[in-house]
């Protein structure tokens, strides 16, 4: 009855934040969150082998930039089914991987940009380069100690 007389008066959006409605909109079953995380990543790993056969046509590059990048963005958006969008961002911006997700989503935005406006082709090769390598390096930060073992083996090379 008391949420009735909530919804009735207006009150229960502003009562319920924004994280609760989502939840409460995002409230699909286990089997369900892993179909469409499976589905999700499949077509990422799809979009971006995808976009390596396009790379070697006479020019490709475009082709390649986008569907590189829509097979990134497919790959990450795929995470959002097992934890949930809201807990997704949350992780996503925390002090540990923060610099590796600004400069993937920066490398996103500008793979596009090089390839689709600036019409720069080694620019748009350069920034899908570093869109593997901070999408590595983002997805290590995932794995305990992972990042250490990287700068530990680096560095041993390099020594």
């Amino acid at each position: 009855m008391e949420k009735l007389r909530r919804v009735l008066s207006g009150q229960e959006d502003e009562e319920q934040g924004l994280t609760s409605q989502v939840l409460d909109a995002s409230s699909l079953s286990f089997s369900t969150r892993l179909k469409w995380f499976g589905i999700c990543f499949v077509s990422g790993v799809f979009f971006s082998i995808l976009g390596t056969g396009l790379l070697w046509l006479p020019g490709g590059i475009k082709l390649f930039a986008v569907f590189y990048t829509l097979g990134n963005i497919a790959a990450l958006s795929s995470t959002c089914f097992l934890m949930g969008p809201v807990k997704q961002l949350k992780k996503m911006f925390e002090t540990t991987r923060l610099l590796a997700t600004i400069i993937m989503l920066l490398c996103l935005v500008f793979t596009l940009c090089a390839a689709l406006w600036w019409h720069k082709k080694g620019l748009a090769l350069l920034f899908c380069i570093l869109q593997f390598l901070s999408m590595t390096w983002y997805s290590l930060s995932y794995i305990p100690y992972a990042r250490d073992a990287v700068i530990k083996c680096c560095s041993s090379l390099i020594s």
